[in-house]
């Protein structure tokens, strides 16, 4: 990170939302209804997508403005539920929209940084997926973008607005199993092979160079684009980043982790499968956070993944334990949900004294009224650079094969070149509009 961009950052990344920029949100509004309206555009329509369009085009008070994909055939038939919405392939067209407020974005990793940054810079709101970023350096530019632009920035990990997750959290920090030291979280499951392909040209209403956007560019093949994405270097961030980011959130939330770790230790690889996937299907990977003046105590988060199995710990195939000097919690995002006393004791229905503090029971619904009652959401950006950063560094620790050391208020890799290089990523040769400034 450049000296000025760092003082920026650590200045501003715990700031609130300035009430000038949610006025000038209301002044736009006719008679500055808060009511009103919420225009919105939905860049990218796969998978999670689709929800986003559905969610959103569900809400009476937001209108669904675009559909923006450049997969124009899926866009066409995404937008036939949606009447009036218009259909462009180029996310330009939506952002230089004045009239719009928000942007919601569900694209392929690689274009998740880039595109919030612009939506920021454009004066949009944004609703953006997990991982917030592809890279370490791109989700502390989104942070920067968001604070610099007084913009409503919510993280796609849906747990944050979960009652059943908000309240388990409540309870660890009333010390219900006493000081959290170590949490550790699991994605366990099986996946399918990618196959092996060969270059070949994209399907004709594809405009697979708008897809590469800023990345690196390589040729089109068949098991690298739609979905497979996920697990090539360029494009995703592996399962760590696409599942397992949901587990890292929630961990770190219950283990009252804040700000980056200290040390990241990994191992891993392609133990599994033999095909074209780029990122390993078996991982372990340790981080320390060190103790602080306000936390004196060191902890410890462990995540594990295996992409070839379906035994998983309490039947569960995502989850996480907690582990207190006077307990344990265990809880899933699939429901599940126990505590343990001293010496294994189950507790039987354990509440916590007071609910958790949530504005909205649904992470969509948040958001909206984040923008409209001058508010941070319930997953602002700030913990999403934080969960993000576990992901971009619990695989770069992997791939490198060591462990790396890191001072958590200068952002930075100690005593490994190599490593601090890899924060940020390889962009494509010659530039890109979409490139963001001080990557």
């Amino acid at each position: 990170m450049l000296p000025e961009d760092r003082r920026v950052f650590l200045k501003k990344a715990g700031a609130t939302l300035s009430a000038t920029g949610a006025a000038a949100f209301l002044q736009q509004k006719a008679g500055a209804n808060s009511s009103q309206a919420l225009r919105v555009g939905v860049i990218g329509v796969g998978s999670q997508g689709k929800g986003h369009v559905s969610r959103f085009n569900g809400m009476d008070d937001v209108e669904l403005v675009y559909i923006c994909d450049p997969d124009m055939k899926r866009a066409g038939e995404v937008a036939r539920d949606v009447d009036g919405v218009k259909v462009v392939s180029d996310l330009r067209r939506v952002l230089d929209d004045k009239t719009i407020d928000a942007v919601s974005i569900a694209t392929p990793d690689h274009w998740h940084a880039p595109a919030a940054i612009m939506a920021c810079d454009a004066g949009k709101h944004v609703y953006v997926e997990k991982p917030c970023a592809h890279s370490f350096r791109e989700a502390q530019l989104l942070l920067s973008a968001a604070r610099r632009n007084n913009r409503v920035v919510q993280h796609g990990t849906q747990q944050r607005s979960k009652r059943t997750t908000a309240d388990a959290m409540q309870m660890l920090r009333e010390g219900i199993i006493g000081d959290v030291l170590v949490a550790k979280a699991w994605n366990v499951q099986r996946r399918g092979t990618i196959g092996r392909e060969q270059p070949s040209d994209p399907p004709s209403d594809f405009d697979y160079d708008m897809w590469v956007g800023p990345a690196e560019f390589v040729p089109f093949q068949k098991n690298c684009h739609h979905y497979h994405w996920r697990w090539w270097h360029n494009f995703g961030s592996g399962d760590m980043g696409n599942d397992g980011v949901h587990e890292l959130d929630y961990a770190r939330w219950g283990l009252g982790a804040d700000g980056i770790p200290s040390k990241v230790s990994a191992i891993g690889g392609k133990y599994f499968f033999d095909d074209d996937q780029q990122f390993p299907d078996t991982q372990t990977v340790v981080f320390e956070y060190a103790g602080t003046d306000e936390q004196p105590m060191s902890k410890q988060l462990i995540f594990e993944m295996r992409l070839w199995s379906t035994n998983y710990p309490f039947n569960c195939d995502s989850g996480v334990e907690y582990y207190g000097t006077k307990g344990k919690m265990f809880i899933s995002k699939r429901g599940k949900f126990e505590v343990y006393a001293d010496r294994n004791q189950r507790m039987k229905d354990p509440k916590p004294q007071e609910p958790a503090p949530l504005l909205a029971e649904n992470h969509y619904r948040d958001f909206v009224d984040a923008i409209k009652n001058d508010r941070k959401p319930q997953a602002d950006i700030q913990i999403g650079f934080e969960s993000t950063a576990l992901s971009t560094l619990g695989n770069l620790a992997t791939r490198l094969g060591r462990t790396i050391t890191l001072d958590p208020n200068q952002q930075i890799v100690l005593g490994d070149e190599e490593a601090n290089s890899m924060l940020t990523r390889t962009y494509r040769n010659g530039g890109h509009w979409a490139i963001p400034q001080g990557a």
